[in-house]
């Protein structure tokens, strides 16, 4: 009886490793809002001057053709030849790629 509980305590444990593990993969850590914020912010001013900028702190599903991923969602604002810009942006939500870019 003694082997029988050792198994199943061993069985048991190896079980438990796997399922944590397993929840733990699945819960990837997010790249910074702010962080991305800060990136996009900075490639913009290579450019000139920016007047405003936002970024939405929660993640959205985004996909294209086949790929899909959580993206932020931000804006950038600026003045150009005296006509205001604004740029939409998102970026990928664990990495901080800029995915996609376009002009309001």
């Amino acid at each position: 009886m003694k082997n029988r509980d050792l198994l199943i305590g061993f069985a048991t444990g190896v079980a438990a490793t796997f399922v944590v593990k397993e929840l733990v993969d699945r819960n990837q850590k997010l790249y910074p809002a702010d962080e991305v914020l800060k990136q996009v912010k900075n490639s913009f001013k290579e450019e000139g001057p920016i007047d405003g900028s936002w970024i939405y702190m929660k993640t959205e599903p985004y996909t294209q053709h086949a790929i899909t991923t959580d993206v932020y969602k931000g804006g950038i604002t600026r003045h150009r030849d005296d006509e205001l810009e604004q740029f939409e942006f998102m970026a990928d939500a664990f990495t901080g790629a800029v995915v996609e870019v376009s002009k309001v």
